[in-house]
Formats: C-alpha cells, structure tokens, sequence
C-alpha cells in the first residue's frame, strides 16, 4: 500500500502548485476511511516541498516516486522511495526519511536522541537508526530487493529545517556509524543530498523498478533467516529434553507438509511455569528459520516480545510480533505462527487507538490461523491475569475447528524451573486454591528454596545476597500501588511504600527520556539496571529468574472464618482487573501464582497481611530459617 505514486517530475509539479498535500489527503481517506491528523498534512507541504526541490535540484526529473509505502505486515510508512539506476544499469531505490525538526537534544539511549513531539520533549530514534532500520527491513522482507536482480536499496535522512549547532548531538560520535551507513542531511548539506542521490539514482527509471516495488510481496530473505537460526542454534539454554523434543518433532513436521499447500494444522501445547514453553518455541523460532521457512514468534506482552527482540537483535526482530499484527494479513502469509503466552490472546486485535473505519471484524484468534499454515499456541490455562485475555485450550480448539483445522493436542508435565520441583507448583496452585492437586504441604527440604521473609527489607537484603553471587534475580509484587510517571529529571518515584520501606516500580512504557541506569519497562527483566525496580506481573510474566522476591500485597487475602480467599478491589490499583467483576479474586490468584513462579532456583516472600502468611505457614513442614 501507498498512498503517491509518480515521478519525480510530477511530484515537483504538485508541490510547486501545492496538490501534492490534498492527494495524499484524500488517498489518506480513501485507504484508511478517516483523515489524517493536520500536523500530517502540514508535514506533506513542508517536506515534501523541500525534497521536491531538492530532486530539482539534483536533475532528477524522469525517476520513480513512492510516498507514504507501507512496509509490509507493520503499520510504519515510509515518508519517500525514489528509484533509477547507478551507473552500472543496477537498479537501485533510496529511502528518505524527512524530518521537519528544528533541533535536538541527547539521551540517555545508545540510538535515541530527544526533540519535540507533539508539544513535549521526547527519545525518539535517531534519524539514521530510524531509515536504516526501514531499509535493512525492506531488504530483508520485500521480494523486490531480493535475489539475483533484486532492487538495490539505499536510505538517507533529510532535516529540511535543521541547522546543526556546536558539538550538535545529532552528530555525536556515537552515531558515526549509523551515520555512515544511512547519511543525515540537514538544511546546509543540499549539495551533499544531490550528489548521494545522483551516485545511485542518476540513471532515468521509466516505471519497471518502482513498479516491481509495488508488485511484489512480503517474504523474509534467506539471510534474514540464517541471521534468525544462527543466533538461537547451539545456546545450551535452549536444549530440549524428554516430551519437549516430541512436541518439537511434531511441530517441524506438520510445518514442513504445511508448506506443501496440505491442511493447516493448529497445535496447542499446554504446561504450567517453567515445563519448557519457551524454550520449544525459541527452537522452533531459530530451526524452521535455518529450515528456510517463515516462521514467526508472536506473544502479546510488550515486555516478553521485546525482551525476545534483544535476544534475537535488531535485525531478526522483524520476525518477532505481537498477536494484533495481523489484521488484514494475507491467507497463509506465514509458514508457522509460534504463539507464546497464548493465554493473552484477546477477543481482537483492537485497541482504544483503532479508528472505528479500520477496526477488525475478525476475532484475533482467527486472525492468527488465517494468516499462517501451521499455528502453533504454547498456553497455560492458568495465567489469565486481565479480563480482556481470554486464550484457553478450549477457545483455541473451537476456533480452529471452524476454520477447518486439523488439532492437535499435547501437555508438557515434566518440571523445568523451581529447581525441577514439580511439587512447588502444584503446592502454590492448591495452596491460592487455583487447582486441587496432591501437594496440600510444602516440604522445606525440598531443594528448591522457598522462604517466607519477616519484612520488605529483609525480602531485599536476601535478593541482593543472591544477585552479589552472581545469580539472576529480581523483586515483583502485586498491584497495590500507584504507578507514577516519572520525574522531569528522569528519576523514578517511590510508589512502592511498606512503612519506611520505599521503592519505585519500573518504569512506565512510553515514559519519555529516563534517567541513566534505568531500563525501559520492556527491558525491565532483561536488562542489569532493572534490579533496583520493583516488577509487577505485566513486567514479569513469560521470564525466569534464578531468584524471585514477592511482596504479596492486601489485594488478596485469606480469610480464616470462610476458609477460602478473598480479593479486595480497594487494595488494588489496577483499573483493568478491578473492572473484572466476579473475576476479580481469581484474576488476583493468577497474578500471585505468576510472580511465585518466576524463580529456578529460589523464592522469597513477604506477606503484608497476616492471616494469609499464618495460612501460607500452615501448609510448610520442616521450616527453613529465614536469612
């Protein structure tokens, strides 16, 4: 999709009798049904008028024009590609990206700077990190620039209006790489922007290399593939053991006859904390990529996916998606979907942001079926933790069945975290009275280390013990705070308050420019600075720790008199849940039985309410001394 396309001497035209704004305007309408906001079209004057000349001037006058294209299953648009030939008759396309910025400043981001957006002062990617990872996307996604006799593919940032200053954070010398590879051109570097178009673009497109851009599809490139597979294949963490290997071998064979245009298949795999979920889908993720198929790893938690995408880096995380990119998707665009965390999935792929004209009118899951050949859904029934997930083994299987699936069924049982102890989960699960299991009592000499610790900050001190030994580890707790934005400066607030006990939660996502040392909500498990925040279960849910420390808040009690549980909406700041209804107290259950099994090796607990510690008391034998 595109909303221009042309010449460069018709794009001149246009801006020059200002038709360029109201086309892409009413072409705006037309594909999307609503119009686009007026700082938008107010940037289609402005740049595209600059670039216009630019073109001008460079004698660039019988060459390909595309405007706002759409790369392929994202909603991001590229500002302009321009096509031609260099001159070895190699066609040849050039991304601009066109900023109308007047300055910026640093940030506390290896590839961020801040400047002003929408009014307020923001950590926006640096212009050359933003284009060139729009080109190597293209490359890497687009059949056009693919193969023997694909489109070569080059990019540029323009920042018509800026004039750099003195040691200009724009050109810090921790961008000069970037900076090489996908120039920035500012108001006094026209001459430099000719001359980097005219090397590549001088020779005359008559439409076939813009055309071919248009025509072709969306499939990953061989490379991008071997780039996927090498960084996940040989990692000794990602070694599969016992049934693990069965639902793995099932997996790569009903992918290899999916691609053959046999049925499609929908296998769901269901396992409780740490039996490996993960694990099998990263496998699958890097084995069927090295296998030259499509494969992709959705999930619908913003911190798991882009903890996912360090893992796999910049490059191979265009293979790693959230459940709701898939609306409008083609039929079987994807070779094999990998649904992590399928108990996220939501009725659709909808948002508050959605206009009402381009809301889905499918369910997201029959998105994610249609979309791919083989999908596969790694679920465990008893994370639900918000009201608007609504995965099970049950809706997974019906859906399937309507679209004409062939379902298959597997249960992963053989305990991975929790030092192997299948009995400390199944004691939480009966013990939050989640699921009858055998394990009413928990044996303390059991090799996994369960404590309960006598104050916040002794629940700290241990954590830090663990991490000084160089274990993982992190604190989590229930939602029974606010959850501030951060300082002007950056710095986080202390919400966390237990007494004289104060801790700020992690950041919030989209929180601006943050001071140093502090990770990005997303990151908040990933990376080292997030030890000196305290997670929730948004933050934590999908990764382990070698130790997990958990404040279990009032939001949940026990109560003695009525023998069961009880979930308070007054102690609660999650809005979301406390709209929940009756769920509420099991939505509260999930979320604690989540954070308790976090932890490989260890967990620590503090109790905010007595009578849910004495009761957590009750059921362990054999106590450990508290340390």
């Amino acid at each position: 999709m595109r909303l221009y396309s042309g010449t460069t001497k018709s794009l001149i035209e246009d801006s020059t009798f200002n038709r360029i704004a109201p086309k892409l305007k009413d072409a705006f309408f037309t594909e999307f049904r609503y119009q686009p906001s007026v700082a938008e079209v107010n940037s289609w004057n402005n740049s595209l008028r600059a670039v216009s000349q630019v073109f001008q001037a460079a004698s660039l006058l019988d060459h390909g024009v595309l405007l706002e294209l759409q790369l392929p299953l994202t909603s991001k648009r590229l500002d302009c590609l321009v096509t031609g030939y260099d001159g070895k008759k190699t066609p040849n396309a050039v991304i601009i990206e066109l900023k109308q910025w007047s300055g910026c400043k640093g940030a506390s981001g290896k590839n961020e700077v801040a400047t002003f957006v929408g009014g307020n002062i923001r950590d926006v990617l640096h212009p050359s990190v933003q284009v060139g990872q729009y080109k190597t996307y293209l490359t890497d996604c687009h059949t056009a620039f693919q193969g023997e006799g694909g489109i070569s593919a080059h990019a540029c940032s323009y920042l018509h209006n800026y004039s750099p200053i003195k040691d200009d954070p724009l050109f810090l010398p921790q961008f000069a790489e970037q900076i090489s590879r996908s120039p920035v051109f500012t108001a006094d570097h026209v001459p430099e922007l000719t001359t980097f178009l005219n090397e590549r673009i001088h020779g005359a497109d008559s439409g076939e290399v813009s055309a071919k851009v248009e025509q072709s599809k969306y499939r990953p490139s061989k490379k991008l593939l071997d780039h996927v597979a090498k960084l996940i294949k040989g990692k000794p963490e990602y070694v599969l053991l016992d049934e693990q290997l069965v639902v793995y071998d099932k997996v790569v064979e009903a992918a290899t006859e999916g691609v053959k245009g046999k049925k499609k298949v929908a296998i769901i795999v269901r396992g409780g904390p740490g039996t490996g979920k993960s694990v099998i889908a990263m496998n699958l993720l890097g084995d069927l990529s090295g296998m030259g198929l499509n494969a992709h790893y959705v999930t619908g938690s913003r911190a798991f996916t882009s903890t996912i995408r360090e893992i796999v880096g910049t490059r191979g995380a265009a293979q790693v998606r959230y459940f709701n990119s898939y609306m409008g998707a083609d039929m079987n665009v994807i070779d094999v979907m990998i649904a992590d965390e399928a108990h996220r999935i939501r009725e659709t792929s909808n948002n508050r942001f959605t206009p009402k004209v381009k809301q889905s009118k499918l369910p997201q899951i029959q998105e994610l079926l249609k979309a791919s050949r083989t999908a596969v859904f790694f679920i465990d029934d008893n994370q639900i933790v918000r009201p608007g997930e609504i995965g099970s083994t049950d809706y997974i299987k019906t859906e399937a069945e309507k679209l004409h699936c062939d379902v298959c069924e597997f249960e992963l049982e053989a305990q991975f975290r929790c030092a192997g102890s299948d009995a400390f989960v199944s004691w939480v699960n009966n013990t939050l009275g989640i699921q009858r299991t055998p394990h009413v009592m928990w044996n303390q000499a059991d090799a996994f280390d369960f404590r309960i610790m006598s104050s916040p900050q002794a629940l700290e001190e241990a954590i830090k013990k663990r991490l000084e030994k160089k274990s993982t580890a992190r604190l989590a707790a229930g939602f029974c705070w606010p959850w501030s934005n951060p300082r002007s400066n950056g710095t986080l607030v202390d919400d966390v308050v237990i007494g004289d006990y104060v801790r700020p939660w992690n950041a919030k996502s989209d929180s601006g420019s943050l001071a140093p040392g502090i990770p990005k909500e997303s990151l908040w498990a990933y990376d080292s600075g997030g030890v000196n925040q305290i997670g929730c279960v948004y933050t934590a849910q999908g990764f382990e720790f070698d130790y997990v420390g958990v404040i279990f808040g009032p939001d949940l009690v026990y109560l003695p008199e009525a023998a069961d549980w009880k979930g308070d909406k007054t102690k609660s700041f999650d809005t979301v849940v406390k709209r929940s209804g009756d769920r509420f107290t099991q939505m509260v259950k999930n979320t604690y039985r989540v954070l308790l099994t976090r932890g490989m090796k260890g967990c620590y607990v503090h109790f905010m309410e007595k009578n849910t510690e004495n009761f957590f008391r009750s059921r362990m034998e054999h106590a450990r001394e508290a340390t």
